[in-house]
């Protein structure tokens, strides 16, 4: 890894070149234009997949919400609140296994009303008390939006960290393209810093080396990136320019949720906003739509991909995201649908092709010659087997880990060895399960051993 900075004319910063990672090379990106979704008629909040949180309902089915009331608290920190994304009747509670929270599905009114903040504590550019801010947030249902590193949990509101990291751009393939969902949302960004550096020693914004700072009042961007994905995490910021092992407990949160920050404190309303991108290979219409927070994934995909049958719904990403149904809703923090073939079909005389035309890692195949963006799917290609230590994974990981022998390690229960390592260091990326020979979901292991150690260490 190169690190070298650098000065030009829009000032001061640091560049740091990654070397480490991979982009794979595949079609479906969506195009930059925003169209307007219909507002749908019911949103839904997805509890079950906030990690960690464990919470504890304050509305019942049948009740009626407005935008910003309460439907649930961390039991963790009862302070830290969830609020409703739409107005109207709490329609249906599902519960999973062990009375899981799985969806609060709210059925909207035609005429929405919201439930109103007091920020006039916040009205003029001076540096404001950091507690007010946090309370504020908290009672607003913005806290959740930043996170902690490294086990990427809610922020802890009574810990001071060193930096805050906001970042712009997603290097993972199918992500909202931030020169889409700033677009004429500069000034909402603008208030957003303005409130959140006061919450930290440091305010870093991380933004690719290609990122144009639009129509920017200020030099906002004070650290950018090159290199391939996860470039842009926040983690592998810190791994790179850390100066001591106390900067690890980093807080960071997306560019677009800086928006809902300045939007907030700009109106007191719990804002509900959201860009979300539909991609992939079979969606005949990539674009991005401007929507809300909880909106279905029915409404996104209707009539916008090419064959349902044969697709995968993936939220939140190919590499980090998961699997979606048309029936269900985006969660708090996913921004992307992605819709790509299931795969998995047997493919005659397979083992004789050149592989010219499939996404891989491995140079063996065709395709490392092939400039083009190849179709990828959700197949395995192989079968899990045994690790042969190859040393794919060490080569792609853009945080220096050995994720082969931390696995082996958390597989013989030796955390600690687990830990020499460098559990804690892993961003979570999932780059080490796709590039691994031996069709091992590395990145799984790695990211349940760590909230294993999370939960057993509070």
């Amino acid at each position: 890894m190169l690190t070298k900075k650098y000065t030009d004319i829009r000032g001061y910063m640091l560049l740091l070149d990654i070397k480490k990672g991979f982009d794979i090379n595949i079609e479906g990106s969506p195009l930059p234009e925003l169209a307007k979704l219909k507002e749908p008629a019911s949103v839904a909040f997805l509890p079950e997949i906030i990690p960690y949180v464990k919470p504890k309902l304050l509305v019942a089915q049948g009740d009626r919400v407005r935008i910003g009331s309460t439907l649930f608290i961390d039991k963790r920190n009862p302070d830290i609140k969830f609020l409703s994304p739409g107005c109207g009747k709490i329609e249906k509670i599902t519960f999973g296994p062990r009375r899981v929270i799985k969806e609060i599905i709210i059925k909207l009114d035609s005429n929405e009303e919201y439930v109103g903040f007091d920020i006039n504590k916040f009205s003029e550019n001076k540096k404001f008390n950091r507690e007010d801010i946090i309370q504020s947030m908290m009672n607003g249902g913005l806290w959740p939006f930043i996170r902690e590193l490294p086990f990427r949990d809610i922020a802890s509101p009574d810990f001071i960290p060193h930096a805050l990291i906001v970042t712009i751009g997603n290097k993972e393939p199918f992500q909202p393209d931030p020169r889409v969902y700033l677009k004429e949302e500069i000034d909402l960004f603008e208030k957003g810093v303005f409130i959140l550096k006061n919450l930290a020693k440091n305010l870093y914004i991380y933004a690719s080396k290609d990122f144009i700072n639009l129509d920017m009042k200020n030099k906002l961007v004070t650290h950018r990136y090159s290199g391939s994905y996860p470039a842009d995490d926040p983690g592998v910021l810190m791994h790179h320019i850390r100066k001591d092992p106390s900067e690890n407990r980093a807080w960071y949160i997306n560019g677009q949720d800086v928006l809902l920050v300045g939007s907030f404190f700009s109106t007191g309303r719990y804002p509900v906003k959201r860009t979300v991108a539909l991609a992939g290979s079979l969606a005949n219409k990539r674009v991005h739509l401007k929507t809300r927070i909880g909106v279905p994934v029915n409404d996104l995909i209707e009539g916008r991909i090419a064959d349902g049958n044969m697709a995968r719904l993936i939220a939140g990403g190919i590499f980090r995201g998961y699997a979606a149904s048309k029936e269900s809703f985006l969660g708090l923090y996913e921004t992307s649908v992605s819709v790509i073939p299931e795969g998995g079909k047997s493919e005659l005389f397979g083992f004789l092709r050149a592989g010219y035309e499939k996404p891989s890692y491995s140079k063996t195949f065709l395709s490392y010659f092939n400039p083009f963006p190849l179709q990828a799917d959700c197949g395995m290609h192989g079968e899990e087997r045994a690790c042969v230590n190859c040393g794919a994974c060490a080569q792609v990981c853009p945080v220096d880990i050995l994720p082969q022998f931390a696995f082996k390690s958390i597989v013989a229960a030796d955390i600690e060895e687990a830990l020499s390592h460098g559990m804690l260091d892993c961003v979570e990326c999932g780059l080490c399960s796709y590039v691994c020979t031996s069709k091992i979901d590395l990145c799984g292991f790695l990211k349940k051993a760590k909230q294993e150690y999370y939960k057993d260490k509070a």
